[in-house]
């Protein structure tokens, strides 16, 4: 099922019984109806206020989403990324909140928050712990009406330094960042809302002013052009009465005609070619097509699927599993205004010498549709994959929240669910091959080719269309900045000036768990829950990579791989075909310690899916050319990760801090050296030598009682396999004094950078854990003092960390960031320095009582979904914890003094032997990092090798 069908479907809840109706000035309740639905209450405040509220008390939280019907498509020519820096400058205070106090506010609520932006709509969301409602709302308000007065030319320059920090990290440091502009600009015509990407183009950002930015808020920011959703463990009276305090008296804005759509055609196709830092080639196709809810889309929705959803699609059996394509897949991402299909595929460059050779494949695949037509399966898959995501969609309340939210917003109709299961599972066979025929066969498109630099010859064609010079309207005020220049603050009944106080925090408990031994011995614990008809589990056996014989790091990798391939008894399509129509997943992997293997059944399914894993875990067929295959991708992506400035950085961090001699120095994928010298007999011995119940602990959660599970897994139980065991580390490098390690990436516009040093293993109750509460002020949230430091005063970053990192044998302590390359030595000063200042003085108790409330409020969100609450027990697992760890944390972090944090940072931050990796050009950085009065080693990480350049 294509991503943007699974999307729009995600959550649903069964509905029992009518609703209360509101007696504000609009009120809707839903039908009394026992199809698919979720439960809501909507009306309207007389300001124009949307609001909608849905009851969900079965874990104590509540998550908050104000959506404004403004993106980037609302935006003036020549103004491009307003809805995004917006969303930055809603973050930095109104008129009664101080500068940075949301995060501040909130984390220390113990909630979480954040905001996006895209092409037609812009939110705001929280999740707390319920009791801190109130306080969520008296935020969200005062943003929504008092945000003008606190804004000003600083905050406007630090936050544009940001937004541009953003797009370099996101777009124009990034392999293949540049393809989604090039190819709206290509695909919409001059001025089209969508020929832009939300984040703009930096020139616009520069042109700018702060007049201009507020005209933009006051036009598009009001009530009237804002959906409230609430959602979660609330008192629905009670709630009425916040939002009517703190929105109430927000005046109305001006009014807002909904965008009529503007989907586009094109008179000829249009080719386009981009080099960039690149190994993979990478040819984009895109037809355009209709817009969101058109009746075309669902059907245009089952055809990408079709043609390029999975294992049981033409697609991969046509170039992925012909070794032609690293990657290939179709999707039909719709969006208000206008919908794109595309086909997409990333070259295989032992196979494909040219982009012609894969366009070749893809258009004989499309002919192959077309001759073949729409089989049963096609659709059952379709219908399998849409009961499965509306359910699992069921699991969390923010979920929920989101979908009435964002139907509301765009079609005035905050449950569309039933409706939306009803017009895919209405698509028949001949609309399918209807709309290939209108939409893509014969069409014009937008073919772009990403090819590496310098090598323009791989292309599909030369270029017929090149990027368009942009026409910039040469006026010094605005329409918009003109018309909207009249600011004032409504005038309230109350002092917003007063924080709520939250009542009293909601008690929480962990999960009341069971556990059994299988007849093996493997160790089961399990949660059984019946909030949705869905069940989860994991099964992981330890070892994982370093169970990797020397020369071979990657087998445990491309093991797991070889396990999501062809069995003995079914094909990789059948497989993917069975279990797409259960609505069923199941996925093998290695990461790190541990070999796992995941599987997500609706629970009416899950014995059909027991019976396929069964297949998958003890008959794996083991075929050359599957595992020819999978080697060479995984070959190919290593390559690649040399090109992505992030990937080599982390490659450098764990060379210095554990050394060449020890495998948890390489990636999990292993080398490009060392996965060439791995055999499919070094899969097979290490499948049967590994692949074993001897160090194996399963966990199960869903409405599954535990005697039906326990029965379930009788197979498992009758897995036999013998003990092993894995070799120990070799001595890990020791460092002296404070050295930099300089990976070059020529052109790179920002420096990736990584300070680091060895600390201790995890323990949950222990020094390590202590370690976690101390970093906290220094870099453990956003309101910490680095990112504050980098981010909001210097604004050369988009956001830095730091964090104690551990596992059951080895930690670390790390701070990253990406940094504005021409201030790489700025911010590595400034790291130190906030370092050594911690290190001095300690935390201040204002930041010792936020660490402690941020650590323990937070509790109500621990475990509010089976996913959460399977990582808990897997924690329990892995580390031999008590059921009751938990309470011991929670007494540590109250009675921690001031004083011990002080001792705790003394201990484990030794700065003056920190090792700092910066992955950049060195033209750029070198003559920078000299300043720095450290050591300067010039390191590959794919060959190991150094060169001391200062």
């Amino acid at each position: 099922m294509s991503k943007m069908l699974v999307t729009r479907i995600i959550t649903a809840i069964i509905v029992l019984s009518a609703m209360t109706s509101c007696q504000r000035l609009e009120t809707e309740t839903p039908k009394t109806t026992s199809a698919v639905s979720i439960d809501y209450e909507k009306y309207t405040l007389s300001n124009g206020l949307t609001v909608i509220l849905h009851e969900d008390h079965s874990d104590p939280l509540v998550h908050v989403d104000v959506t404004y019907h403004v993106g980037s498509a609302r935006e003036e020519v020549g103004k491009s990324g307003f809805a995004h820096f917006f969303e930055h400058m809603m973050f930095q205070g109104s008129q009664h909140v101080a500068d940075e106090q949301h995060f501040k506010v909130i984390t220390e609520a113990g909630g979480s928050l954040n905001g996006s932006t895209n092409t037609d709509r812009t939110n705001y969301y929280e999740t707390v712990p319920a009791n801190q409602l109130e306080k969520v709302l008296w935020l969200e308000a005062d943003r929504m009406g008092f945000l003008l007065e606190a804004v000003d030319q600083t905050k406007f320059e630090n936050q544009r330094e940001t937004v541009k920090n953003e797009r370099a990290q996101r777009v124009d440091n990034q392999p293949y960042g540049l393809r989604h502009e090039l190819n709206a600009e290509a695909l919409y015509p001059e001025g089209h809302p969508y020929s832009w990407m939300t984040i703009g183009y930096v020139e616009d950002l520069d042109r700018v002013n702060v007049g201009d930015l507020k005209a933009f808020f006051k036009r598009w920011y009001g009530p009237n052009n804002a959906v409230l959703t609430i959602g979660g463990d609330i008192d629905i009276e009670r709630t009425k009465a916040w939002i009517e305090k703190y929105f109430g008296d927000i005046e109305r804005g001006p009014e807002v005609e909904e965008p009529e759509p503007q989907p586009v055609t094109l008179e000829q196709t249009r080719y386009m070619t981009l080099e960039d830092n690149v190994h993979l080639p990478l040819l984009q196709i895109t037809f355009p097509t209709v817009y969101a809810r058109h009746p075309d889309e669902a059907p245009l929705d089952v055809l990408s699927d079709i043609l390029g959803g999975g294992k049981a699609s033409l697609f991969y059996k046509n170039l992925v599993k012909e070794g032609m394509a690293v990657q290939a897949v179709v999707s039909h991402p719709c969006r208000e205004l206008a919908c794109e299909f595309q086909l997409l595929a990333l070259a295989n460059p032992a196979k494909v010498t040219s982009l012609k050779k894969l366009k070749a494949v893809m258009d004989a695949t499309l002919a192959e549709f077309e001759t073949r037509g729409v089989t049963a399966d096609d659709l059952a898959r379709t219908k399998g994959s849409i009961e499965a995501s509306t359910v699992f969609g069921l699991q969390s309340v923010a979920g929920k929240v989101t979908t009435l939210a964002s139907n509301e917003t765009f079609h005035q109709q905050p449950d569309l669910v039933a409706q939306d299961i009803a017009r895919y599972n209405a698509v028949t066979a001949d609309d399918v091959m209807r709309v290939y025929r209108k939409y893509v066969k014969d069409a014009h498109s937008v073919v772009l080719s990403v090819v590496p630099n310098g090598q323009p010859q791989l292309a599909v064609h030369k270029p017929t269309f090149e990027r368009p010079t942009r026409h910039i309207p040469d006026t010094s005020e605005t329409e918009l900045a003109s018309q909207f220049s009249d600011f004032s603050s409504p005038v309230s009944s109350f002092d917003r000036n007063i924080t709520p106080s939250a009542g009293e925090p909601p008690v929480v408990l962990v999960p009341d768990f069971w556990e059994r031994s299988l007849e093996n011995g493997i160790n089961v614990l399990g949660v059984t829950m019946d909030e949705t008809p869905t069940v989860t589990m994991t099964i992981s056996m330890d070892g994982g990579m370093l169970l990797d014989p020397k020369g071979k790091e990657g087998l445990a990798y491309l093991t797991a791989l070889m396990m999501n391939e062809t069995t003995e008894r079914y094909t990789n399509e059948d497989m993917a075909n069975e279990l797409a129509k259960l609505g069923s997943s199941i996925r093998f992997s290695a990461t790190g310690r541990y070999s796992q293997i995941y599987v997500s059944s609706l629970t009416k399914n899950i014995e059909p899916t027991l019976a396929l894993l069964n297949e998958k875990l003890f008959s794996p067929a083991f075929l050359p050319a599957d595992f020819e295959r999978m080697k060479e991708r995984v070959l190919q992506g290593l390559q690649q990760q040399a090109k992505t400035p992030s990937s080599l950085a982390r490659r450098a961090r764990d060379l210095i801090l554990f050394g060449d001699e020890n495998r948890i120095s390489k990636p999990d994928e292993g080398t490009i050296a060392s996965v060439r010298n791995i055999s499919l007999e070094d899969v097979k011995q290490f499948y049967k030598q590994y692949y074993s119940p001897a160090k194996a602990t399963a966990v199960i959660v869903g409405n599954l009682p535990s005697e039906r599970a326990i029965k379930a897994l009788t197979f498992i139980g009758e897995w036999q396999g013998k003990e092993y065991e894995f070799a120990d580390y070799q001595a890990f490098p020791k460092y002296q004094q404070n050295q930099i390690f300089l990976v070059d990436s020529p052109a790179a516009v920002q420096s990736v950078v990584y300070v680091v040093q060895r600390a201790l293993p995890y323990d949950a109750t222990g020094e390590y854990f202590k370690t976690r509460l101390m970093n906290f002020p220094l870099g453990g949230g956003f309101n910490s003092r680095i990112n504050l430091n980098l981010r909001e005063d210097k604004g050369i970053t988009y956001g830095a960390n730091s964090a104690f990192l551990g596992g059951k044998t080895i930690g670390w302590f790390e701070v990253s960031t990406d940094l504005t390359a021409s201030e790489t030595a700025v911010g590595i000063n400034e790291i130190f320095n906030e370092i050594a200042n911690y290190v001095d003085h300690g935390p201040t108790e204002d930041e010792l009582r936020f660490m402690r409330n941020a650590f323990t409020l937070s509790d109500a969100l621990e475990f509010e979904t089976p996913t959460s609450k399977a990582r808990f027990l897997r924690q329990l697992q892995n580390f031999d914890l008590p059921k009751d760890y938990r309470s011991e944390q929670i007494r540590i972090i109250r009675d921690i003094s001031k004083q011990e944090v002080h001792n705790l940072a003394r201990q484990y931050l030794s700065q003056n032997t920190m090792q700092v990796i910066v992955v950049g050009d060195k033209a750029t950085v070198l003559p920078q990092l000299t300043s720095l009065d450290m050591p300067i080693i010039e390191l590959s990480v794919e060959e190991n090798t150094r060169e001391t350049v200062h």
